[in-house]
């Protein structure tokens, strides 16, 4: 399949549409991630929509000493990949066409939830996001966007606008693809030397360490709840051999555990890439609800994100997974 390039809005309104448009939105130097979105964005809009990808390296979500001029630009690529992937336009205005009169004077707010974590580090960026992405929504005009989890506060602050001012654009949000080694896909990887991308490891390797010590905790939990504490089940137990099992999980059961485990887990593996050479330089490490992006606490029950941001030499990467704390279920 062949994508058509539009560099205008002109262009893409001009095309006749039936069914369903399905927009999926990037800053070119498109990987194997972008092209998991586009094949979801294709089964949503079916044989007779659209998919539309965006390219546009967006000035406003860079701030001071940020990697603009350093960003990879590779467009005639990315219509190459966005066309195997399932595209049928891929629309790559330039800054005039998105700000004809310049930087917008009138801007996206962000919030609250948009000064925490990636918004406290790097200020501004989620204002810059918003703006443009309530740009190429007008512009493109879809009936769904959709964009990947591993920029889950990202997602979040997409999902919260089109809520909180009323868009009528279906949001979607598509699991994080990674690499054989387990480093999430990102186009900023290819910055990184073979002894940088062997630290970078850290990042994915402590979020699995905290999901791995949720769901040994939850498994025990729920061991512990099936050995009822009555005499005779112990005399059973002890029997069959099982009653130091029974005895172990109980012990697991009620003692710290949860979200302070979790990050427990997950910091010790930070900590140890923080020795190595090239060292890795944390930036942090957080456990947080979703809906707002606050801290949980050891009380907490629900679906929650376990997120990190982290420096390796001149590169700085971020990753995340979803958990899911209490009677609703084990790690995601």
């Amino acid at each position: 399949m062949t994508a058509t390039l539009l560099r205008t809005a002109a262009e893409l309104h001009a095309r006749a549409r039936t069914g369903r448009r399905a927009v999926v939105m990037t800053m070119g130097a498109l990987h194997e991630g972008h092209a998991t979105l586009i094949r979801a964005a294709r089964k949503i809009a079916g044989p007779d929509g659209e998919v539309v990808v965006t390219v546009f390296v967006n000035p406003l979500q860079f701030g001071a000493g940020e990697d603009l001029d350093r960003y990879p630009r590779t467009l005639d690529a990315d219509v190459e990949l966005a066309g195997r992937s399932g595209a049928d336009a891929v629309f790559a205005p330039s800054v005039d066409e998105v700000y004809p009169g310049g930087e917008p004077q009138v801007r996206i707010s962000a919030g609250p939830m948009g000064g925490r974590l990636e918004g406290a580090a790097r200020p501004g960026h989620f204002d810059g996001m918003l703006t443009v992405v309530a740009k190429l929504l007008h512009l493109t005009r879809p009936d769904v966007a959709l964009y990947g989890q591993k920029d889950a506060q990202q997602l979040a602050l997409i999902r919260r606008m089109v809520r909180d001012l009323n868009f009528g654009i279906e949001i979607v949000g598509v699991p994080t693809v990674r690499e054989e080694d387990g480093l999430a896909l990102s186009s900023r990887n290819r910055y990184l030397s073979p002894a940088e991308r062997r630290t970078a490891l850290a990042l994915s390797q402590a979020l699995f360490a905290g999901r791995d010590r949720h769901a040994a905790q939850e498994a025990l939990r729920a061991r512990a709840r099936e050995v009822p504490a009555t005499r005779a089940r112990a005399e059973a137990l002890s029997a069959i051999g099982e009653s130091r099992a029974a005895a172990d999980a109980h012990a697991v059961a009620t003692t710290a555990g949860g979200p302070a485990a979790v990050r427990a887990a997950a910091r010790l593996v930070l900590d140890e890439a923080a020795r190595l050479d090239p060292p890795l330089t944390l930036d942090y490490l957080a456990l947080v609800d979703p809906s707002d992006f606050t801290d949980i606490g050891d009380d907490f029950t629900g679906e929650a994100v376990l997120a990190v941001a982290a420096r390796v030499g001149a590169t700085r990467l971020i990753d995340n997974i979803p958990l899911t704390f209490g009677n609703l279920g084990a790690a995601s």
